[in-house]
Parts: structure tokens; sequence; C-alpha cells
């Protein structure tokens, strides 16, 4: 299970988005521009793991149709997106061990219940070999009580009719 664990931690640290971060060139605009601009700063778009270079439309389109050059992040924001991206992989982690515990539970759960099943399919299996052997004796004593009741009648009917044929002579 650690083996199970560790893959799986090392594979989605090496699919995360968070270490292969790209640095766009700075835009040639002057810091006094920035500063008489009232444009609030870039909000950090996060990018989902199953797509890494995919960006929304949104961001990369201005609202003339125009392509937008690309912002660069800074530091904190860089830090920022690594923290959220290892927030994920802890949390996706967690609920993998979460889920790894849940189903060891459940299997060992599954396992007794297995192993008592086994134990009661034997004693009834047991049950049925001991049930056919007194069957068969009881057919036996059947069979042995009709052939000696077969027998007595048959010594009975010959003395009678032995006896019946004296008297007639």
């Amino acid at each position: 299970m650690h083996v199970v664990v560790s893959s799986l931690l090392g594979l989605s640290l090496i699919c995360s988005t968070a270490w292969a971060v790209e640095t766009a060139p700075a835009p040639a605009v002057a810091p006094a521009a920035q500063a008489t601009t009232a444009t609030p700063p870039p909000v950090p778009q996060t990018i989902p793991a199953n797509k890494p270079g995919i960006l929304p439309v949104s961001a990369s389109i201005k609202a003339n149709g125009q392509p937008q050059e690309a912002n660069p992040l800074t530091i904190e924001q860089l830090a920022k997106n690594k923290a959220l991206q290892d927030a994920k992989v802890k949390a996706m982690v967690k609920d993998q061990s979460v889920r790894l515990q849940q189903l060891e539970k459940a299997n060992l759960e599954a396992l007794a219940q297995n192993q008592e099943l086994q134990l009661k399919n034997d004693s009834l299996g047991v049950q049925v070999q001991v049930l056919q052997s007194e069957r068969s004796a009881q057919m036996f004593l059947y069979g042995a009580s009709t052939l000696g009741v077969g027998v007595l009648l048959g010594f009975l009917l010959a003395s009678y009719v032995y006896t019946k044929r004296r008297r007639q002579w």
C-alpha cells in the first residue's frame, strides 16, 4: 500500500502544472503609465491539472477581438499558485488515503464474512453427509426388516400349506 500511495503522489507531482510555469516577456509599458491607469491588478488564473496548456478564451482576447499580451506573474503570485497546487495535491493525497483506508476496512470485513460463510458451508456439508449416511442406514434397515418379514411370512405360509396338505390325505 505504501508503494501505491507513493507512486500516486509522484504521479500527481509530475503531472502538476506548478512545475511547468511559463513566464511571458515583460510588456513595453512604462511604470509611470501603469500608475496612471486605474486597472486592477490581474487575478491569477489557475489552470486545471488535466488541461495544462489551454487558457480560457476570455483571458487571451481583448474586448475588441485583438489578442492580449500575457501579464507576467510576480513572485508572490507564483508562490500563491504553487501553494494552491500543493494544497490541491495534499488534499488529493489525503482523499486517496481516506479512500484507501475505507477500501481496506471493507476488504477486511468482506474477508471476515467470506471466512464465516466458508465455515458455515463446511458445517452444512458435514450435516448433509451425516443425513445421507443416516438415510442410507435407514434404507438398509427397511430392506432388512422387509426381508425378515418376507422370510417369516414365507415360513408361515409354507407351514400352513404343508399342514393343510397333510389333512387332505
